[in-house]
């Protein structure tokens, strides 16, 4: 049969759709919805005959199929839940910290209807959004004020462009640092209008180097906190107490971005000292900004905490209301912060600290609960055991840390590497995808980050075609 027989064959748009005329279809996506679904199945199907991919000219109900799958297709939307299984607990690319389950259940109240953000309800008048999480960072980390941004960049930022603007910041070589994204200290300082002093050396900088740096066109001195990388051997670098001495004799703020910021001492959690906030201001430092969603477990949000008078000058700054966070961040943080106020129970309430203090035993005992399921649906193509492996905070966090944990291993029955690639991305395509990691030849699934085994098993009851 020739093309244009085959293409006058393919029904119309209005012959489609009178086929969705009382069916559910129509009530649930509309008319207009089903008619532009129609029109973009119809010229696909006309692409395919052209280019003699089809012989035919498809049925009705082959095209009110596709006109559905389209439809479903486009509604499933490109953000979703995934297992993250990949070793590292705080992974930038799958949302870093999860969220008590609590607070997911508050937000939803939240979002749903009205609240008071910027409202006073004893005094009935207009408020301050920060009220509802400034009181309970003061609380924890013993600073006179707090606010809160979109993420830790923008607190660096805000800093900057409040007390540096056409100044001069101070800070060590050794701590002009680039984070993921490509986010670099000497360009966040451009961008900010302010001017970069270099201080000292990379491995060694000593107070003696901030106070001859300083002068009257300072604004900042700044310090920042290594969070991706260790500088280790012959070094120095001046304390936090000792520059915040000298700031005060200068008049100048002494500024900390702390990166992921914590306000645990985290070797009572079995894990290595990470400088916490409170450490800082009790040392003197007059603002310390860092991240809600990394060792906080919170969500994304940059906080900065210091004297009244400081955090007064950020608010006033009109790039504050450019970075400010929505009701919801505001509901997510407080209700994580409240958390802290006891601290013995946040390795059972706080996602981050279950999984960083889970033990390598609890997780062998979920890997085999879980490896029969595994081998029943991937074999024989595929073997599957429990090895050794080595989980890692991420996002920064202890960046020399690594934790014992426990994987499945997956390899080819035939050691072949595309075969693992395309089993990974059988993972990735599930309802709830999987996602681990490949390495050395075998797909691993470290275990340490599943809440559950049902959050593995219920899954790959969907996986097809291994």
């Amino acid at each position: 049969m020739k093309k244009k027989e085959i293409l006058r064959n393919i029904p119309s748009v209005d012959k489609i759709l009178a086929l969705f005329a009382g069916r559910d279809e129509l009530r649930n996506y509309g008319l207009t919805r089903l008619t532009e679904a129609s029109r973009k199945t119809l010229k696909n199907f006309r692409t395919q005959i052209t280019n003699e991919k089809l012989t035919s000219a498809p049925t009705l109900d082959e095209i009110s199929e596709q006109v559905i799958a389209l439809i479903e297709t486009q509604n499933e939307g490109s953000l979703k839940a995934v297992v993250n299984l990949t070793g590292t607990v705080l992974h930038t690319n799958l949302g870093r910290a999860t969220l008590p389950l609590f607070v997911a259940n508050e937000l939803s109240g939240i979002a749903s209807g009205n609240n008071n953000l910027e409202y006073e309800l004893e005094e009935g008048s207009r408020g301050d959004r920060d009220s509802h999480v400034e009181r309970l960072l003061t609380e924890l980390t013993g600073a006179e004020a707090a606010t809160v941004v979109n993420n830790n960049a923008a607190a660096v930022l805000l800093c900057l462009n409040t007390f540096a603007s056409k100044k001069e910041v101070c800070v060590s070589r050794g701590e002009l640092v680039e984070i993921g994204g490509s986010f670099r200290i000497p360009e966040i300082m451009e961008k900010s209008g302010s001017t970069l002093r270099e201080v000292g050396t990379t491995n060694r900088t000593h107070l003696k180097d901030y106070a001859s740096a300083v002068n009257e066109r300072t604004g900042l001195i700044m310090k920042t906190h290594t969070s991706n990388y260790v500088i280790q051997g012959f070094t120095h670098e001046a304390t936090h107490a000792e520059l915040a001495n000298l700031g005060k004799s200068r008049g100048i703020p002494l500024f900390a971005d702390l990166g992921s910021g914590t306000l645990l001492n985290l070797e009572e959690f079995g894990l290595n000292h990470e400088t916490t906030v409170q450490e800082l201001i009790s040392a003197g430092t007059d603002l310390v900004s860092f991240s809600g969603d990394k060792l906080l477990g919170g969500p994304q949000a940059g906080i900065i905490v210091g004297r009244t008078d400081l955090i007064s000058q950020l608010k006033e700054n009109p790039l504050k209301r450019a970075l400010r966070v929505d009701k919801l961040t505001i509901s997510a943080l407080s209700g994580v912060l409240k958390l802290y106020r006891h601290p013995e129970t946040l390795a059972e309430n706080l996602p981050t600290m279950r999984f960083l203090t889970r033990t390598p035993d609890e997780i062998f005992k979920m890997a085999q609960e879980i490896l029969p399921a595994l081998l029943k649906t991937i074999a024989p193509k595929f073997k599957a055991q429990i090895i050794e492996t080595k989980s890692q905070i991420g996002s920064g966090a202890l960046p020399l840390d690594q934790l014992d944990s426990f994987a499945l291993s997956i390899e080819s029955a035939d050691n072949s590497d595309k075969a693992l690639r395309e089993i990974a991305h059988k993972f990735r395509q599930l309802p709830v995808p999987i996602i681990g990691r490949i390495a050395g030849g075998r797909l691993l699934f470290d275990l340490r980050t599943l809440e559950l085994p049902s959050s593995f098993l219920e899954p790959i009851t969907e996986l097809k075609s291994v």
